[in-house]
């Protein structure tokens, strides 16, 4: 009998989906190191066509981008029945919009700059639900 080699564990994947590349590129180097399949979008119509292939077990989204919104992907996924943990982060913190998001069912809306113990603990939360469901 052939040798069998060992399974490597899933890593869970994370969506960052960010319009400027130094925050893509940051939150991508800071979940790497943790051990985190990440997949960074420049736009949200680039995470949306990218779900075809895979979805992520969480996805962090910019509320202000280019084109569709933070807030317009997580409607678009509301509306196709997909149903992925997001994480809202913005730099324009507004209390009314963090309202609205969470009322929509986002996990989470958090201001930049952000806290990584922070994001890392919501994230973790968010692979609970995900696991749960």
């Amino acid at each position: 009998m052939a040798p069998v080699a060992p399974v490597a564990p899933v890593r869970p994947l994370i969506a960052v989906v960010d319009d400027e590349e130094s925050v893509r590129r940051a939150l991508a180097r800071m979940l790497g190191a943790l051990q985190f399949e990440v997949d960074v979008f420049a736009s949200g119509q680039e995470f949306l066509d990218s779900l075809r292939t895979r979805l992520p077990d969480c996805a962090i989204l910019d509320y202000r981008m280019q084109g569709l919104s933070g807030r317009d992907v997580q409607r678009q996924l509301a509306l196709a029945n997909i149903h992925i943990p997001i994480i809202i982060v913005t730099a324009h913190d507004q209390p009314a919009l963090r309202e609205q998001c969470l009322a929509d069912g986002v996990l989470a809306y958090l201001a930049k700059p952000l806290q990584r113990e922070r994001l890392v603990g919501l994230i973790n939360d968010a692979l609970r639900l995900r696991s749960a469901s």
